[in-house]
């Protein structure tokens, strides 16, 4: 269980709060907006109206003592900006910003963000991926160049093993997980079949992924 101070509570900022509560994590929330606190309070451990622009609000919440920051503000980037830095003056561990273009990224890196996440583009990615190919049932990127898949088994691999297909040394693409009915099977050996019944998780480079599945 981690301690974490979540600031700007509009829907990404909701969504996250609500994903940590789910997760067992003790949440404080602050946005100046009293509805948005309001709404926040059955799923957060505590919760503040306040400018997180103001250095003496900021240095009251103790910021060092939370695992995590995370700058959820989305539709004023000079405050989340501000915030950003003024959280990591104030000794926070780990900080995480919201952006929503990519020159903000790098001016949030540049003031104290030790990360920096991009909802829309990290979902305009993962739809037009997910969506483009009939036969790519989930992804997950873990970096620039890898990611995980789950897909469909291919036509031609239908009762073959795993041994056989050899995608490893063909395309240096890792099965990771067997999926059936909803449950994972990561016990994959060369002997292990395949059939039209399951779905395969995959590890390896985008590219390579890419001309292995046809993406």
């Amino acid at each position: 269980m981690k301690s974490v101070l979540l600031i700007g509570l509009g829907r990404f900022g909701k969504h996250v709060a609500q994903q940590l509560y789910d997760m067992g994590h003790e949440v404080m929330a602050i946005d100046m907006r009293e509805e948005r606190v309001n709404d926040s309070l059955p799923f957060v451990t505590s919760a503040q109206i306040g400018d997180s622009t103001n250095p003496e609000f900021i240095h009251s919440l103790g910021v060092s003592n939370f695992d995590l920051c995370i700058v959820a503000i989305g539709n004023n980037f000079q405050s989340s900006l501000e915030t950003t830095s003024l959280l990591k003056e104030m000794g926070a561990e780990k900080v995480i910003s919201r952006a929503e273009r990519g020159v903000q990224e790098k001016f949030l890196l540049r003031n104290g963000a030790d990360e920096v996440v991009y909802p829309e583009k990290q979902m305009a990615k993962w739809t037009a991926i997910r969506y483009s190919s009939d036969h790519i049932l989930d992804y997950i990127e873990l970096d620039n160049t890898h990611a995980i898949f789950e897909v469909e088994v291919p036509k031609s691999w239908i009762g073959e093993t795993v041994g056989s297909i050899n995608i490893r040394k063909k395309f240096n693409i890792n099965i990771m997980a067997v999926k059936s009915n909803g449950k994972m099977n990561m016990n994959i050996t060369p002997e292990t079949m395949l059939s039209s019944s399951v779905t395969l998780l995959v590890l390896g480079e985008y590219h390579n992924i890419q001309k292995c599945f046809h993406i």
